[in-house]
């Protein structure tokens, strides 16, 4: 197969085979319309497919043909013609003025309405406003502009399209670039073994429930008046685990936009029906901003007993102190925060472009006793090295097509339970050296493969052996760990630097702060768990030393 940009029509190789991939995959799901466009799509003459994938490919609905120039297709109007014979392009398309607007020139505009445009030197955009309210019917572009030697062509199944590309993707993020970057080799996929079981859509209801879900998105997103987004969302009805944590990542989304709004009584409403995590914390806040202390306080104290992570946890430790003084109640002495190893440099000014960590790396870096910027990058990696297998298992709701960096459930609190036979097989191995040589074989067979943990622009050769002798197991055993009880909260905030002393075979991680920063919420975090099972780690104070 020659390279996608030395095969001019590369996008529609792409577009076919997103259509095979659906025909196999989700052939009992397709509706007559969707089937029926699979199957004479295949019959068009390869001049009309390629036209109208690359009117699918590009943004809106409405074409001039005297701008689809495409040497590889040649005469648009000839490949047109088998489209509109199905209705999937109209040439006799009804325009309001304001779509018309957007595809003339200012040119244009000036010969077709110069008798009504007061300024004629004026913005395009202030002819709009002016313009629009003295032509509000709806006519077809040759009857708008008689004097253009041109034809508009409309796609007509742009949304069939597009319900296309949501069900293969799992989501409207991700487009048809995602096939010419993986053929250029600028992303490599892991080819995870999909099968009927795997899928995370299991039905027509399935598909019907997630598109609807996408409309209350889109609906949530454009502004829509919020209790009537939260009626649509509320007449889902699904058994599909996946969608309903999709429902609830939703409706925590609407939470915060009330929050924002002060809307505090339906923020309130939302989170207490919400089982997205983070929502049981969200609504202690929204009664405590109503006043509302004593219910504060008992659901700050029941989630205090059972919190349901180590981020809810640390924010109820803030929380409590300031509802009981708000209450009345005697103060709970504070818990001593651990001592961390502090380090303070008074350090040259650096050139503007070079950040304070890679001053104290270059300034504490010995030939016998590396440094190494490292940030989130080193742990996670091992991480997904070792745990490569457990990461891309082909669980139902976790892969859809073959462009996808990790799996779509990667945040759901059940990520780990529901792969934990898999994880715990990997883990084992840290209890002999089996480890070191997985984590070597793995960083050599998946060289450059999109991960979700992986950092390969950091992970040298030189890095992963050094972090391999002088890493101790149980501590690779810990982080990880840690990292599983909560990925999205856990895989960041880690040290900025990490030194080893290869000799001894061990090392330090060392946490960097400028002047005027201090540590954030997910450090402190790292730091208190870190001093907890003796893993040595430094905060690095740094200010810049004047000059004489």
């Amino acid at each position: 197969m020659p390279e996608p940009l030395e095969n001019p029509l590369y996008y529609l190789h792409n577009f076919r085979q997103v259509l095979d991939w659906l025909a196999q995959r989700y052939a009992d799901l397709l509706d007559a319309e969707e089937a029926h466009f699979i199957q004479q799509f295949d019959r068009l003459p390869q001049a009309s497919q390629a036209l109208l994938v690359r009117l699918v490919m590009r943004k809106g609905v409405h074409f001039r043909a005297g701008k689809l120039n495409y040497p590889e297709i040649g005469c648009a109007h000839a490949a047109a013609r088998p489209l509109k014979a199905l209705g999937w392009v109209d040439d006799q398309c009804l325009l309001g003025f304001d779509e018309l607007f957007g595809l003339l020139q200012k040119g244009e505009l000036l010969g077709a309405f110069q008798p009504w445009i007061e300024q004629p030197k004026g913005k395009k955009a202030d002819w709009l406003e002016q313009l629009a309210p003295q032509f509000d019917e709806r006519r077809c572009f040759a009857h708008w502009c008689p004097e253009l030697d041109d034809v508009l062509y409309s796609v007509t199944v742009m949304d069939l399209c597009d319900r296309l590309r949501l069900m293969f993707f799992g989501n409207l993020h991700q487009d048809w670039s995602e096939f010419v970057l993986a053929d250029l080799g600028i992303y490599t996929y892991e080819k995870v073994e999909f099968c009927a079981q795997s899928r995370g859509l299991r039905s027509r209801d399935d598909v019907l429930g997630f598109l609807f879900l996408h409309q209350c998105q889109q609906a949530f997103e454009s502004a829509q008046a919020l209790d009537s987004v939260l009626a649509q969302i509320a007449t889902l009805q699904t058994d599909n685990p996946w969608l309903e944590k999709r429902r609830a990542k939703l409706l925590f989304q609407v939470g915060q936009s009330c929050e924002r709004s002060a809307e505090l009584a339906l923020a309130e409403q939302i989170y207490r029906a919400c089982a997205y995590p983070g929502a049981r914390a969200r609504l202690i806040r929204v009664l405590e901003r109503q006043e509302d202390y004593a219910q504060a306080m008992a659901l700050a104290c029941a989630a205090h007993e059972a919190p349901e992570s180590p981020a809810e946890q640390q924010h109820l430790l803030r929380v409590l102190p300031r509802l009981r003084r708000k209450l009345g109640a005697p103060a709970v002495p504070k818990a001593k925060p651990r001592d961390v190893t502090r380090l303070d440099l008074a350090l040259p000014p650096p050139p503007p472009s070079m950040a304070v960590e890679y001053c104290v790396q270059a300034h504490l870096s010995e030939p016998d006793a590396p440094v190494y910027y490292v940030e989130n990058g080193l742990i996670n990696s091992l991480f997904g090295l070792l745990c490569w297998e457990a990461i891309f298992a082909p669980l139902p709701g976790a892969f859809f097509h073959p462009f996808q960096r990790g799996p779509a459930d990667l945040h759901s609190e059940d990520f780990h339970q529901r792969r934990a036979s898999l994880f715990a097989a990997c883990l084992e191995q840290l209890q002999d050296d089996r480890y070191k040589h997985t984590i070597r074989q793995r960083y050599v067979d998946k060289w450059g493969i999109q991960s979700p943990f992986v950092f390969w622009n950091l992970l040298s050769e030189e890095l992963l052996e050094q972090a391999l002798a002088c890493l101790p197991a149980e501590h690779l055993r810990c982080w990880f760990e840690r990292l599983l009880l909560d990925i999205r909260a856990n895989r960041a905030g880690m040290p900025d630097l990490i030194q080893f002393w290869p000799a001894q075979k061990t090392y330090r991680m060392i946490e960097v702060k400028g002047p005027g920063d201090r540590l954030q919420d997910n450090q402190l975090r790292w730091l208190e768990f870190c001093g907890e099972y003796q893993m040595p780690v430094t905060v690095c104070y740094v200010r810049w030393a004047q000059s004489a």
